[in-house]
Order: structure tokens, then sequence, then C-alpha cells
């Protein structure tokens, strides 16, 4: 199957609906994805890149069906990796002595994938050019550490297209090939997620190369990338965004991951990010819990952000594993221009929150002061936690924020219920309009509260609705108030 593109340029790809994993494990997709080859028939018939490996009978099989192999030319491989050159054994199987042009550095890698090194490389370098008839031209243009030592990109005069190997692209399937035809915010998100999670690290190198290709000074009429859709309409807004994101890029927004091993760093995250909300209503708070949640989505949102906030329990005085993980992969992108703290709850020993905050100082990330709570936070530990989301809201904001009303100080027990609803019981929870009989579940640690039960430890009788519980309840199981519960769904 083949889809035009453009003139006498055809894709040739294949899409992957099914895959989940990039590089092993390391990065997960959620929407699948494509391998972009494409076919360029003039005078010269030109095969930019191949397919994964594990399309390689297929890809072969169509590609028969629109040409003789035999009348390929030359085989340009921007990129060595296998979900790039993995059709690359079968087909030259089929046709052993066609010149494949490449960077020295792909030589290597291809040669370390393939195991042929009697093939027929033809090695450019910037600049220089490969002339394919009807008064058409490749430029190649190398593209160090974008983000292999091999890559390159590949530009056509004439028709004016750029192909940009992995720079502009996105682990995207759709069965629509360009920009203009698919959603749009799914597409942006998607490039954002493939930006952080995979180029941050060479954000220099992208501001460098896009420079370098801007001072070509040619048309770019089109961008056909390697994975996901080609740009059509309005190419250059990817450009354009890459710089952007290139450039020490955050947002109004702070990132709060977690782990726990009896919810009690989790209930220190909400108070936190309550605190927050309370300071600055503007800015996004975003609460995740590692073992639970994306971890690409993570990252995207730690890239997205101007502070991190990081919790662990502490187990055998260090960190819980999955969060030394998150740090490790966060230390590697190299984040830029974002600040973080650490926090957590523990038992007889608090190592955790030093070691993340040594962690996040050795990442490059502008720190603050940590936080520790010893045990279940009780009332006066959750007030202290939101008071630090608080100090953190103030710390950490773009903008002059507007006067609060700062609550007086209250002398209280620690059974007290004046307690702190939690980030998601303030800003996702709708009201909902309640009967005598309904159940309400606290949004910390699920306990339901039953009107047809009551609760006699705190004197409730039963039968008790919930607008007549008094103010002073607390949750029976983590000891929070009222503020904290929503009604049961579907009760």
């Amino acid at each position: 199957m083949t889809i035009h593109v453009k003139n006498n340029i055809h894709w040739v790809g294949q899409r992957d609906w099914e895959v989940q994993d990039f590089h092993g494990t390391e990065y997960k997709m959620t929407k699948g994805t494509s391998y972009n080859s494409y076919l360029i028939r003039e005078e010269k018939t030109v095969l930019i890149d191949t397919v994964d490996h594990r399309f390689s009978q297929q890809f072969i099989q169509n590609l028969e069906m629109e040409i003789d192999l035999e009348s390929i030319d030359f085989i340009v491989i921007n990129h060595a990796e296998e979900d790039h050159s993995g059709a690359l054994s079968d087909l030259m199987a089929r046709i052993p002595n066609t010149p494949i042009y490449c960077t020295e550095n792909a030589v290597d890698s291809i040669v370390g994938h393939h195991h042929h090194p009697e093939w027929n490389f033809q090695i450019v370098k910037t600049g220089e050019t490969l002339d394919i008839g009807n008064g058409k031209q490749l430029i190649f243009i190398e593209a160090p550490m974008l983000h292999w030592p091999d890559s390159m990109m590949t530009y056509l005069t004439g028709d004016a297209v750029l192909f940009s190997n992995d720079a502009f692209g996105q682990h995207y399937c759709d069965e629509r090939l360009f920009n203009d035809d698919v959603d749009q915010n799914e597409l942006m998100e998607q490039c954002l997620r493939y930006y952080s999670n995979i180029l941050t690290p060479f954000s220099n190198l992208v501001t460098a190369k896009i420079h370098e290709v801007l001072s070509f000074n040619v048309p770019v009429d089109m961008i056909a990338t390697s994975h996901g859709i080609v740009w059509r309409d309005n190419p250059t807004q990817i450009i354009h965004q890459y710089l952007e994101w290139a450039d020490n890029y955050q947002e109004d927004r702070i990132t709060i991951f977690y782990d726990t091993m009896s919810n009690n760093t989790r209930m220190m995250a909400d108070a936190i990010a309550q605190g927050i909300h309370d300071v600055d209503p503007g800015v996004a708070v975003k609460v995740f819990n590692v073992s639970r949640q994306d971890k690409n989505e993570i990252l995207a949102n730690v890239f997205r952000s101007k502070g991190v906030l990081v919790g662990s329990s502490t187990m055998n005085n260090v960190m819980m594993p999955k969060v030394a993980g998150m740090l490790e992969e966060i230390t590697g992108l190299r984040f830029k221009n974002k600040k973080a703290g650490a926090f957590g709850s523990y038992g007889w020993n608090g190592g955790a929150v030093d070691r993340i905050h040594s962690r996040l100082t050795d990442a490059g990330f502008e720190t603050t002061l940590g936080l520790k709570t010893k045990w279940k936070p009780d009332g006066k530990a959750m007030r202290e936690c939101r008071e630090h989301g608080r100090m953190i809201a103030k710390q950490w904001a773009l903008k002059t924020l507007p006067a609060t009303d700062t609550p007086a100080p209250v002398e209280m027990s620690e059974s007290d219920s004046t307690r702190p609803a939690t980030v998601e019981s303030v800003v996702i929870r709708e009201a909902q309009p309640l009967n005598d009989s309904q159940r309400m579940v606290c949004t910390v640690c699920n306990w339901v509260y039953d009107p047809a039960i009551g609760e006699a430890n705190q004197g409730i009788e039963v039968g008790t609705c919930w607008s007549d519980v008094p103010e002073s309840f607390l949750c029976p199981e983590c000891g929070l108030g009222k503020d904290v519960f929503e009604p049961v769904k579907g009760a």
C-alpha cells in the first residue's frame, strides 16, 4: 500500500497499531506508531529508510507491488535504529549492490545491526548533494545526537520536502497521513510527549541544528517525519514549537509525584497540592502515583512544569524503588530551569527525603526545603503539609499573587476535626444532591459512611444522614474530616 505525498513522492511505510513499548519498555506508546519510508521516483528512484524488522516481508511485498526492486537506484538511511533500517537485510538480499547513502557513524551502526560490512556504503556529510534527475537534488544534513550519533536529515530540492528523521515526529498511528487531517490536540500532545521523553537532553543541539537548517535559506513546504504524521499544513509550526520547547521550557505548572507504602505520603501530597491551590489558584497542579500511572506522562508533565515535588515513604532508610527509577530518568533527561523539593512519611528513620533532595540537587534542580512526617499524618501534620504547599506556591510564583487571607492559628488537639480537603475534592469533585440514605466515601482511604450503620465510636446514631453528621466527624480509617468525602457513585 502506498500513499501519495507530493508530486513523485509516495509513502511506502508501515502502520503499527499494536506496539506499546519503545526502547525496551522505556517509552510507553499510547497511540501506536508508524514507520515512515518514502519512495521518490524522478529520473532516479530513491528509497528513504525502511521499516521495523518485524514488518520486513510485508514491506518488501508492498514495495514489489509498486515497483521492480531492481529499479531502485539509491537507498538513503537517515538513521540506523531498527525501527528505521530493520528491513534492510531482506531488501539488500534482493538488490545487494544498491548504494546506501548514510553518515560515517551510520555505517558502524548499520553493520552492527545487520553484520554486512560488504554493502555499498556511500558516506555523506552536511551540504553534500545527490542528483536524482529532473532538476532535483537531495541535500544531506548531518544531525548527530538527534537522537543518535548517526542521525541525519535529507532535503529534496524542487519539492521543498525535508525528510526530518526522528525530529518533529511522534509515536502516533492514524489512518490519515497529514497533520491537517488529524485531531490537533491529540497530535500536539503526542509531539510534546515525544520531545520531552526522548529529545530533551539534546535541546541545545535541537536549537543549533534548526538554525543551521534555516541558514540554508531554502523553502520548507513539507516535513516528512520518520514516525507519525507528515507536516503538510503550515509545516514550520512544529519547527517554532521545537525552538520553544528547547529554550528551557516551562509553564505555570507544578508536578507532584510520589510512592507510598501505607497511604501516608499520598495524604501529604494531597495536602501540599491543596496548599498550593490556596495561594495560587491559577497554577496547574498535577499529582501522580508512580506505581500506578504512566511514567512517560509524568515525565512530560515534569518537562512542562516550573517545579516538581517528589515524595516517598522511607523503606530501609532509602526511597521507594519506583521513585528512585523516576529520579534516574529525570537525571538523564537533564531538565533545565526548574525548581524541586522532597517530602515523605517515615517510621523509625527518614532517609528517603534526604536522598531525594540530594538526587534532585545533583540533577540540576534548584531545591527547596524538604518536608518529613512521622507515621500517619495527624491533624497538625496535615496542616503543616498544607502550609508547606502555600510556601511553595509563593516561592515558585511566576507572577504577583493576589493577597490571600491566612487563617489565624487555632489551638487544636491531634484529634481535631479541622482538616484540609484533598486536591481532587476541591478541583474535580462536583456538588451532588444528597438524600437521607446517601452513602459517602472518603476520597483518601475509601472508607464508606453509611447512614444505615452510622458511626457508633463517634456517637453518630443509625439513620443519621450526612448533612446532620457533625463537622467534628473524622474518618475512622485515615483521620481526615468531612471535606474529603464525596457521594458514592451509583448510591
